[in-house]
């Protein structure tokens, strides 16, 4: 991109700023540190960076044009011009009918997509009256026992009128069931359906733990949902391959990026080997990363991940179909950042997170609230969350010309950077078998952990600086609203799963739940099945259990 000749040139113009005009200035004053480095990555952030640091490449094959490979400066030629970012907020309370109520407040409030939390015994595919679930219904989001629950969730929205992303995993395909059959009740046109499923497994076995059926199988009903989708739901996103659950359990961000592309790699291989061919389905792969208070390596992050997706994609699996290429990718800002000290801060901290992920090209955003290290987000606190997003918006000019940091040297240099140790640490995976034999020796856990650990002794040291916590602490603290799921909330949906039960005819629900079972012992895709048993009334945990009386439950600990 820079003439050799002029390259030197301002190396040794460099040398000699270096010598004149800054070694005077450093010999009297010094620097803030000895070294300044990236946030998680540890990667060291030189005092300047020049054309030198970005070097002779072709502007064509690393950079190129919006809209065009390797699609490092976005994935739509007009980005934020033509559309806005879908302000997805995520959100759902202990019970429907509170979700139904606080999705109508956020698009009353200007929220342009819908993003459902799921409470933790719905993600791991147990009704609300089951023993597992004791103390746990609504905590975490919305408790979804029947589509009854489903129907509940959108009484008054119309599924034709939004894009809905769903994070929810090893029961995505129930969850997905539902969407669609309360669709088919409105009268929807499949093809009208518009969202996200998160459906990403081997995470799961990673990070979060909220996993129900061992690998394999897990991998057959993510495909079989590829495979349906392709054909049913043209417009619906079958997986949301997820590095921000990898971020928020420790890693640095070039491992953020490379598992995530190592799980996505999984994904599209499984599907191959399960007959599919890559441009049928790759187009609808989206993907999910954190955004962390670094604003520049956040950015060089995102433009790295695009560029080595698209490179993926093209030199690994031969996709010719353009959109097969294109790295999607929603993006939410790290609760892990949150603090429960000071939470004012987090509004802070939360739009430069936010910043940062408009300035790297997201297509979609959530912003945490901030009192979510806390309890629920409260209306008042999640109105403001949204503000950040629509100031971001219409206000600060960020969203008025397309991958604004390009061509900064610092930028540019450390996109670099981070898509070399990507790819490193890809290369490292391969040696290893793959991404799930990786998982399976728990050598992904141990990268993780160990930068996770490194992070937290910086803390505790006081080698890092967390505003409020061990730097700029104060004595009081504001009393804050916290949102709470009571006994009663709970009482009241196990009364309302109870009256489906009472209800519903038990002989439908028979027949369609044993020929899902049948499904799951042969080779049928299963999606038509589980659709047939929504419909009939059969609950998230029946069907569930019949999958489980075939594939059996993975025991966390155990070999994968």
């Amino acid at each position: 991109m820079f003439d050799p000749d002029d390259l030197a040139d301002i190396r040794s113009a460099k040398e000699e700023w270096e010598d004149e005009t800054l070694g005077p200035t450093l010999d009297r004053f010094g620097e803030r540190k000895e070294t300044f480095t990236t946030d998680t990555d540890g990667h060291e952030v030189d005092r300047l960076y020049t054309p030198d640091d970005v070097g002779e490449r072709g502007y064509d094959d690393e950079f190129g044009f919006p809209g065009e490979e390797p699609y490092t400066r976005g994935v739509y030629p007009t980005m934020y011009r033509g559309r806005l970012w879908t302000m997805r907020q995520y959100a759902g309370m202990g019970t429907a009918e509170e979700t139904n109520e606080r999705y109508r407040y956020l698009i009353d409030e200007g929220q342009t997509g819908l993003s459902m939390a799921f409470d933790l015994p719905t993600q791991m595919g147990y009704d609300s009256d089951d023993g597992m679930a004791a103390g746990e219904v609504g905590k975490s989001g919305v408790a979804i026992d029947s589509i009854h629950d489903m129907e509940t969730v959108f009484d008054g929205i119309s599924l034709d009128d939004v894009s809905t992303s769903m994070t929810i995993n090893a029961p995505a395909s129930i969850l997905l069931a539902m969407y669609i059959a309360v669709g088919d009740r409105q009268g929807v046109d499949r093809e009208q359906l518009r969202g996200t499923i998160q459906n990403d497994v081997l995470k799961e076995y990673v990070a979060r733990n909220t996993y129900i059926y061992p690998p394999e199988p897990s991998m057959r009903i993510i495909t079989d949902i590829f495979e349906f989708c392709a054909a049913e739901v043209p417009n619906f996103n079958t997986i949301s391959i997820s590095g921000y659950h990898i971020r928020e359990a420790g890693s640095s961000a070039a491992q953020e990026i490379a598992f995530t592309l190592g799980d996505g790699i999984e994904y599209v291989e499984r599907a191959l080997d399960a007959g599919l061919a890559v441009d049928e389905f790759a187009p609808q792969l989206s993907f999910f990363f954190a955004s962390y208070n670094n604003i520049f390596e956040e950015v060089a992050k995102f433009r790295a991940a695009r560029r080595m997706w698209a490179k993926i994609m093209e030199e690994r699996f031969d996709a010719d179909d353009p959109d097969s290429k294109k790295l999607k990718f929603h993006t939410q800002t790290a609760g892990s950042t949150l603090t429960a000290q000071q939470i004012d801060n987090n509004i802070v901290r939360v739009a430069y997170q936010a910043l940062a992920g408009v300035l790297g090209g997201t297509q979609s955003l959530h912003t945490n609230g901030k009192d979510e290290a806390l309890a629920l987000p409260t209306e008042e606190s999640v109105r403001t969350a949204l503000r950040t997003q629509q100031i971001l918006a219409h206000e600060s000019g960020a969203a008025d010309t397309i991958d604004p940091l390009a061509g900064s040297y610092y930028v540019e240099n450390l996109t670099d950077e981070l898509e070399q140790e990507a790819f490193d640490i890809l290369d490292s995976v391969d040696d290893r078998g793959g991404m799930l034999q990786a998982i399976e020796d728990q050598w992904v856990q141990r990268e993780v952990q160990d930068v996770a650990f490194e992070r937290q002794r910086e803390i505790d040291e006081g080698e890092r600086v967390i505003v409020g916590v061990n730097e700029y602490e104060v004595d009081e603290e504001a009393e804050v609203d916290i949102e709470e799921v009571t006994e009663e909330d709970q009482r009241r949906q196990r009364e309302r799963l109870q009256d489906v039960k009472d209800e519903r005819d038990d002989g439908p629900v028979e027949d369609a739940l044993a020929a899902l079972h049948d499904a799951a012992e042969g080779d049928d895709n299963l999606m038509p099945y589980i659709i047939d048993a929504v419909k009939a009334e059969a609950t998230t945990g029946e069907i569930a259990d019949a999958m489980r009386d075939v594939f059996g439950e993975h025991q966390g600990g155990a070999a994968l």
